[in-house]
C-alpha cells in the first residue's frame, strides 16, 4: 500500500520495531485527500502498536501571514481549513473502526497542554536563540516552504513570521515518542525535508530524542510519477 523509507541510518535501526507513529498532516496540502487518509491510517494501524496524527493547525496562520494575509484573515483561514482537516482524519479513523478517534489527533491546543511538548518546545526555542547554525538552518527550512508557495526569496520580516510555524512543528520531529508517552516513535511524512535530513544525521547540537526516527512514506504510484 505504501513504501516506507527511513530518513537516516539511525532511523533505519528503529524501523521496523518502533512502537508508535506520528503522522504529519499539513493543512492546505492537496496530498491529504479523504481517500488517502483512510489508506494511510490503515497502513499506520497495521504497522504500529500506537499512533497519532499531528495537525499544525492554528500555527498555519503564521505561514498565511508570511504570504500576505492580514493577521485576522490568516487566523480565520487557518481555523477553517484546520477544522476541515481534523474532520477528514476523524472520518478516516471512524471508517476503520478506530475507537475514540479524536484522542488520536494532536492539534496545537492539545499539545500545549502536554508538559513534554512544552519542555521540548522550550529546548527548541533556546537553541534557536543561542545557536546561530541551528537558527540559520531553521530559517532555510522556512525559506524552502515559502519559495514553494510564492516563488521569491522571503525578506527578513516574512521569514520571522514563517519560522514560528516550523518551530512549533520541530518538537514532534524531535520527540513525538516522548510527547505521547512512548519509548520510541517514527514521525511519518510523504516528503524529504532538507533540514530534517541534516537533523537526523546529527549535524546540530539539538538532536532527536533517543528512539525517535523519521519515515518518508509514499504510495508507489506517486514515486513512479515523480510526485
Amino acid at each position: 500500500m505504501f513504501d516506507a523509507s527511513p530518513l537516516s541510518s539511525g532511523c533505519a535501526r528503529l524501523f521496523p520495531g518502533a512502537p508508535h507513529a506520528c503522522v504529519g498532516v499539513s493543512p492546505f496540502n492537496g496530498y491529504f485527500t479523504s481517500e488517502r487518509l483512510v489508506r494511510l491510517a490503515a497502513w499506520t494501524a497495521g504497522n504500529f502498536d500506537d499512533f497519532h496524527f499531528f495537525v499544525p493547525d492554528e500555527v498555519t496562520a503564521y505561514t498565511l501571514e508570511a504570504l500576505g494575509y492580514s493577521p485576522a484573515r490568516a487566523k480565520q483561514k487557518a481555523h477553517r481549513q484546520s477544522c476541515h482537516v481534523h474532520n477528514k482524519i476523524t472520518t478516516a479513523l471512524t471508517t476503520l473502526g478506530v475507537p475514540d478517534p479524536a484522542s488520536r489527533i494532536l492539534g496545537m491546543a492539545r499539545l500545549w497542554e502536554m508538559p513534554a511538548y512544552r519542555s521540548v518546545a522550550h529546548e527548541v526555542g533556546k537553541h534557536f536563540e543561542t545557536d546561530q547554525g541551528f537558527r540559520s538552518a531553521c530559517h532555510s527550512a522556512s525559506t524552502w516552504v515559502l519559495q514553494g508557495k510564492m516563488g521569491d526569496v522571503p525578506n527578513a520580516g516574512t521569514l520571522r513570521l514563517a519560522v514560528r510555524y516550523f518551530l512549533a512543528e520541530l518538537p514532534l520531529f524531535a520527540a513525538s515518542g516522548l510527547i505521547t508517552g512512548n519509548t520510541g516513535s517514527m514521525f511519518v511524512y510523504h516528503q524529504r525535508v532538507p533540514f530534517l535530513q541534516r537533523f537526523f544525521d546529527g549535524e546540530f547540537a539539538f538532536r532527536p530524542n533517543p528512539g525517535q526516527g523519521f519515515l518518508v512514506v509514499r504510495e508507489p504510484v506517486l514515486e513512479a510519477a515523480g510526485r
